[in-house]
């Protein structure tokens, strides 16, 4: 398992922060239709249960929000991933079908709040991801979005850069059709929250319809 050290920024602006980390062997194809069935329903489940107005009280996005404002950072500006995803359903927007890893992670995401990173480890560079604040003008191709203001943003960096934020993660180790080693970072900032049962759920889901291998997860703690 990769090292993940916190910056003293991070340290005073979630002092509660918890990361559970699941790293295994996988393939990566086409989305099955019984994950885009599942995620059908939780587009629908969240349509009914969460107003627009009411999407940014869920616990999780809401404690991830409090920590990008402690940073410095605008939250209705830089949403959030998970957020982003419930507007989405409310809206009857819906997703785009693409593998089977990205869609299992946006469904998990959509199920708990939390905005995930999700990264194809044989890309990321050493064995220590430092969580940081991101720094003026920092350099961070966001997938699909071209270059992304990171600065005051949680950031995972690698011996050479950023890798993900909340907001989306970076073109340099995000998830392909070729992708056979996984690893997915979650931060929970809710110090109120049941990390074993974020890791039960997240494990069931995973095995469901992943069909991973050799998996490992730990919990690191500030």
């Amino acid at each position: 398992m990769y090292h993940i050290k916190f910056s003293e920024k991070i340290r005073n602006a979630a002092p509660g922060l918890r990361v559970l980390a699941i790293e295994a062997a996988v393939e990566n194809p086409p989305t099955p239709d019984s994950l885009w069935l599942d995620i059908e329903k939780e587009n629908e489940t969240i349509r009914n249960n969460w107003p627009l107005e009411s999407v940014n009280k869920r616990p999780a996005i809401a404690a991830t929000r409090a920590a990008y404002k402690k940073l410095g950072k605008e939250p209705n500006r830089y949403r959030p991933s998970a957020e982003a995803l419930c507007r989405r359903a409310v809206n009857g927007k819906g997703l785009y079908r693409l593998t089977t890893l990205i869609d299992f992670i946006n469904l998990l995401s959509m199920k708990t709040g939390h905005s995930i990173g999700g990264f194809d480890a044989d890309k990321i560079v050493g064995e220590v991801l430092t969580l940081d604040s991101g720094h003026h003008e920092e350099e961070f191709h966001a997938i699909g979005r071209g270059l992304l203001n990171i600065e005051n943003l949680p950031v995972y960096r690698d011996a050479i850069g950023g890798i993900g934020t909340p907001t989306s993660d970076e073109e340099r180790t995000k998830l392909t059709p070729e992708t056979s080693h996984l690893l997915m970072l979650i931060n929970v900032y809710d110090k109120t929250e049941d990390i074993e049962a974020l890791r039960k759920l997240t494990l069931d889901l995973f095995q469901t319809h992943c069909n991973p291998r050799s998996i490992n997860t730990s919990i690191t703690s500030i």
